[in-house]
């Protein structure tokens, strides 16, 4: 049993060891200071708990990928995260036109995101192959995995609103995401395969 009283590094460094309980007990200790700071500045909760939740998951897959600083504090961290995804939120209502909810998965196409004016023809060919190459990474998931992540960033669920409609509890919608996630960065690792344009 793990004491509340150990040191954010050394709960960090035991989740590394394969510990999940050192990340809970972290999570917890640090919860409503980072929940009140996305709170005070979406002014929204259902939009506050998609934002925590989708930090929660970059904490995770950040320390598995090794990208914590030691000498860091593990809060201020989660803070500059947490931070991010606010601004990141805040991006995407002004600048850049949502995927309409009506709009399928199979219908995405990334020219509505980006605009075709700045792109050379060279550019518009690697987007429509690195689309058609994530759609591909993304149909291969399990069932479970696929239906989680196109619900949250093709039809802009909330994981909430996925838990209600996959009859699962919100711990188990962002369980599957995180292991989508996980799926498809290992898999363009192993093929190599870069989507930044």
């Amino acid at each position: 049993m793990l004491a509340t009283t150990t040191t954010d590094q050394d709960l960090v460094r035991l989740f590394l060891d394969g510990n999940s309980n050192s990340l809970d007990i972290l999570l917890n200790r640090h919860k409503s200071k980072v929940f009140s700071f996305i709170m005070s500045k979406v002014k929204n909760k259902s939009i506050a708990e998609d934002i925590f939740q989708d930090a929660i998951i970059k904490v995770i897959t950040s320390l598995q990928k090794g990208k914590y600083n030691e000498e860091g504090k593990f809060l201020p961290w989660v803070m500059r995260i947490s931070h991010n995804l606010v601004i990141d939120h805040f991006r995407k209502q002004k600048r850049i036109p949502v995927v309409g909810k009506s709009k399928k998965f199979e219908d995405f196409d990334i020219f509505d995101v980006i605009d075709n004016n700045e792109l050379t023809k060279e550019k518009n060919m690697m987007v429509d192959e690195q689309t058609q190459m994530l759609k591909k990474l993304i149909n291969s998931l399990p069932d479970s995995q696929r239906e989680v992540l196109i619900m949250r960033h093709y039809e802009d669920l909330s994981f909430k609103e996925i838990a209600e409609k996959t009859g699962v509890s919100i711990n188990t919608a962002l369980g599957r995401m995180r292991y989508a996630l996980l799926n498809v960065r290992k898999e363009l690792e192993i093929h190599n395969i870069d989507l930044t344009i």
